[in-house]
C-alpha cells in the first residue's frame, strides 16, 4: 500500500476580535484589517483575505489550501494588518506548526495577539480552523489547485507540441505508404498507422550498425514511414549526431556514414587525452559549475565522448533538435534512461526518464518539464532556479548522471487508479520500478545511468497509449534474441498488449535476420519487426539474390556474436575491414528482408482500415439504439 506523503492543508481565518487604531486616533475610524498567511515550504506567494471596512470585529470566514509535504517542518506566518493609507500597521504576527494539527482532524485555535502592538483591546484574539486531510484520490488534489501555474506537466497525454508533430508528420507517413504499398488511395488521417523504429544499446556496435539499418531503411524508402525513433547508450550517440541536422533524413545516409566512420576508426587515447583537450575539459567544467550545475564524472565522460566522436566542440542542445521536427521531416527522437536512488540497489528501485527535444520525464508519474529547464532546481512543481540548459553531449555521458531534482509535487507521488494509465510501470519484485514508494519527490537529485546496464531496450516509451504505435522495427545490437523475450516478459505482467508469441526458431542458436510477431495478435498489439544482429545468408550473399565468388567470401565472415571479437562492447575503435563488414551485414539485413517489412505495413493499414470500419458501425449501431 502507498504510504501518503502529501496532503491538503486547509487554513479558515474566520473572525478577530475588537480592534481599533490604538489610543491616538480613535476617533478617526475603525480598523480596516485583513489576515495575511505565508507557507514559506507551500508556496513563494502571501495570500490574503480581503479587507474589512470600519469594522472592530471582523468576520472574514475564507479558505485557503496549501499542499505540504511533512517530511519537511511547515510554519505557517499569519499577520493582522491594518490597511491604511500610508503604511499597513501589523496589529500581530502570528507563527503557527502545522505539524501541531493531526490527519483528518478539524481544530480551532485562538491566538493571542502581540501585546506589544498599540491597541485598545483587552482580549484580542484571532480564530482560524484548520483542516489537514490526506486523500490517495489524485483528482481531489487537482481541485484545490490550478495546474496552470506550475511549471511541471502532469498528465500522460501527450504534449501539444508532440500532438502537433504527430499531425504533420502523418502527412509525410500516408504519401509515403501510399508510393511502397501502391495503394490506389490516399490514406485517412485515421488510415494511417504510427511506425516507430526501436533500437537497443550496445556502444560502438550499436552507434555503428544503426547508421547502416537507417541507411538501408532510407533506401527502401521506409524511412519517411516511420514517426519515431527510440535509443540509449551508443544509439543515442548516433541519434544525436543526426539530429543535428534538421533534414538529415531527406538526405543520403552514405555521406554521413562516412564521416562516422572516420571517427570509429580513430586512435582514441590520442584524440581524448591530448594536453590540449585536458585543458578543455577543465575549462568545461568550471564553467559549467560557475552556471549552477552538479558536477560528477558523467559529465567529464560527456566531454570524453565529445572528442571520441566530434571534431570539435558540439554546442547543440537537446531543444535545438525542434528544428528538425518543425515540419513533420524527420521521426521524432526520443532517449532513454534509468533514475535509481544512492544507496539502494538498483535490482530495488529504477524508473524510466524518457528524453524528448520538448520535453524530460516520468513515464511513471506523467509529470514532464520543458527540456531547457532539465537541470534547473524545482520545488513543489515551480521552477525554483533557472540554470542554463546543458550541451547535449552532457546527456550523451549518462553512464551515471546527477541532475537538479524537477520534481517536488504531490500530484505524481500518489498515483489514483485515473492517473494511473502508466501505472503498470509498477513491477513485480524482478521488474522495473519496484516500490513506487520510494518518492522521487524526496529527493534533492536526480540519479540517472545507462538503461543498458539493467533492460537494453528503448520499447517503454513506445508502449505509452496515448502514442498509439502500431508497427516496430526493433534493432538489436545485443546479442541474440533476449531482448525482445525480455520484453514480452515485461509487458506481459503488467499487462501491456505486447507480442507474446515466438517462432520456434527463434530460441535456437541459429537465429534467422528478421521475426514478424503480432500480426495476428489482437489490434491492440503493435506488430513488431525483429532485427537480431545474426550473420546468416550474408556469409554466401553480398547483396539479395547476389552469391559472393570464392575470392568474395573473407568478406561474408563477420563474426558479431563472440564477445572477444572485434565488436565487443569496450571496443571503442575498429580497423576498416572491421567497420565495413559490421556496416555491410547490417544494409545487407534489411535489403534482404524488405519483403516482410512491407508485409508488416500493409498489414498494419489494414488493421487501420478495420478498425476504423469497426468505429463506424458501433456509432450507427448506438444511433439507431438512440432512436
Amino acid at each position: 500500500m502507498l504510504m501518503p506523503v502529501w496532503h491538503i492543508w486547509c487554513c479558515h481565518p474566520q473572525r478577530s476580535g475588537w480592534m481599533s487604531n490604538g489610543p491616538l486616533l480613535p476617533w478617526i475610524s475603525q480598523s480596516d484589517c485583513y489576515v495575511s498567511l505565508w507557507l514559506p515550504t507551500a508556496s513563494d506567494e502571501k495570500f490574503q483575505t480581503k479587507t474589512i471596512k470600519n469594522c472592530k470585529d471582523p468576520v472574514w470566514n475564507e479558505t485557503f489550501y496549501f499542499r505540504i509535504q511533512r517530511k519537511v517542518k511547515n510554519i505557517l506566518e499569519m499577520t493582522v494588518s491594518d490597511d491604511d493609507i500610508f503604511h499597513d500597521d501589523d496589529h500581530a504576527i502570528v507563527l503557527f506548526d502545522v505539524a501541531k494539527i493531526s490527519l483528518g482532524k478539524r481544530v480551532m485555535v485562538a491566538f493571542p495577539l502581540n501585546p506589544q502592538v498599540r491597541t485598545q483591546s483587552k482580549v484580542l484574539d484571532l480564530i482560524i480552523i484548520t483542516e489537514c486531510c490526506c486523500k490517495h484520490d489524485v483528482r481531489y488534489l487537482m481541485l484545490c489547485s490550478s495546474h496552470e501555474d506550475l511549471d511541471v506537466r502532469l498528465g500522460f497525454d501527450l504534449c501539444a507540441q508532440e500532438q502537433d508533430f504527430i499531425c504533420k508528420r502523418k502527412k509525410v507517413v500516408a504519401a509515403a505508404l501510399k508510393d511502397i504499398l501502391q495503394l490506389e488511395e490516399d490514406l485517412e488521417d485515421d488510415e494511417v498507422p504510427v511506425v516507430a523504429i526501436m533500437t537497443t544499446g550496445g556502444g560502438t556496435r550499436a552507434l555503428t550498425a544503426m547508421y547502416a539499418h537507417l541507411l538501408s531503411v532510407q533506401e527502401l524508402n521506409v524511412l519517411d514511414c516511420v514517426s519515431y525513433v527510440t535509443g540509449l547508450s551508443g544509439t543515442t550517440w548516433t541519434m544525436a549526431n543526426l539530429y543535428e541536422d534538421p533534414d538529415w533524413s531527406q538526405k543520403n545516409l552514405k555521406k554521413t556514414l562516412n564521416d562516422i566512420r572516420r571517427h570509429v576508426l580513430k586512435n582514441k587515447f590520442l584524440a581524448c587525452f591530448a594536453p590540449d583537450r585536458l585543458k578543455y575539459y577543465l575549462k568545461e567544467l568550471c564553467q559549467r559549475k560557475q552556471e549552477g550545475h552538479q558536477i560528477s564524472f558523467t559529465d567529464l565522460w560527456g566531454l570524453i565522448i565529445e572528442s571520441m566522436f566530434r571534431d570539435k566542440e558540439d554546442t547543440q542542445k537537446l531543444t535545438d533538435q525542434q528544428q528538425a521536427l518543425n515540419r513533420g521531416q524527420n521521426p521524432l527522437p526520443i532517449y532513454l534512461s534509468l533514475n535509481v536512488k544512492d544507496k539502494i540497489s538498483d535490482q530495488d528501485f529504477r524508473e524510466w526518464v524518457e528524453f524528448t527535444p520538448y520535453e524530460v520525464g516520468f513515464l511513471k508519474y506523467g509529470a514532464y518539464i520543458r527540456a531547457e529547464d532539465f537541470g534547473s532546481e524545482f520545488f513543489m512543481g515551480r521552477l525554483m532556479k533557472k540554470i542554463p540548459e546543458s550541451r547535449i553531449c552532457f546527456l550523451e555521458g549518462n553512464l551515471l548522471t546527477w541532475i537538479n531534482v524537477m520534481l517536488y509535487n504531490p500530484s505524481w507521488a500518489n498515483p489514483s487508479s485515473e492517473m494511473s494509465q502508466l501505472s503498470h510501470f509498477y513491477l513485480p519484485e524482478e521488474f522495473l520500478d519496484l516500490q513506487p514508494n520510494h518518492l522521487t519527490g524526496a529527493a534533492d537529485y536526480l540519479i540517472l545511468i545507462d538503461t543498458a546496464f539493467v533492460f537494453a531496450t528503448s520499447y517503454p516509451p513506445l508502449m505509452r497509449p496515448e502514442r498509439k504505435v502500431d508497427v516496430i522495427l526493433h534493432f538489436n545490437y545485443s546479442s541474440g534474441s533476449q531482448t525482445r523475450v525480455k520484453a514480452s516478459e515485461y509487458f506481459a505482467k503488467q499487462g501491456i498488449p505486447f507480442p507474446k508469441e515466438v517462432p520456434d526458431d527463434q530460441e535456437t542458436p541459429h537465429l534467422k535476420e528478421c521475426y514478424i510477431v503480432g500480426e495476428k495478435e489482437s489490434p491492440e498489439t503493435p506488430i513488431v519487426i525483429f532485427f537480431p544482429l545474426v550473420n546468416d545468408t550474408f556469409r554466401e550473399y553480398k547483396a539479395p539474390g547476389v552469391r559472393r565468388s570464392p575470392s568474395e567470401m573473407a568478406d561474408g565472415d563477420v563474426d558479431v556474436t563472440n564477445s572477444c571479437g572485434p565488436y565487443y562492447i569496450n571496443n571503442l575503435s575498429y580497423s576498416e575491414k572491421d567497420f565495413d563488414k559490421l556496416v555491410n551485414l547490417s544494409y545487407y539485413n534489411v535489403q534482404n528482408n524488405k519483403d516482410l517489412i512491407l508485409q508488416a505495413l500493409r498489414a498494419a493499414v489494414e488493421r487501420k482500415k478495420q478498425q476504423k470500419k469497426h468505429r463506424a458501425g458501433c456509432k450507427v449501431l448506438c444511433s439507431c439504439l438512440q432512436k
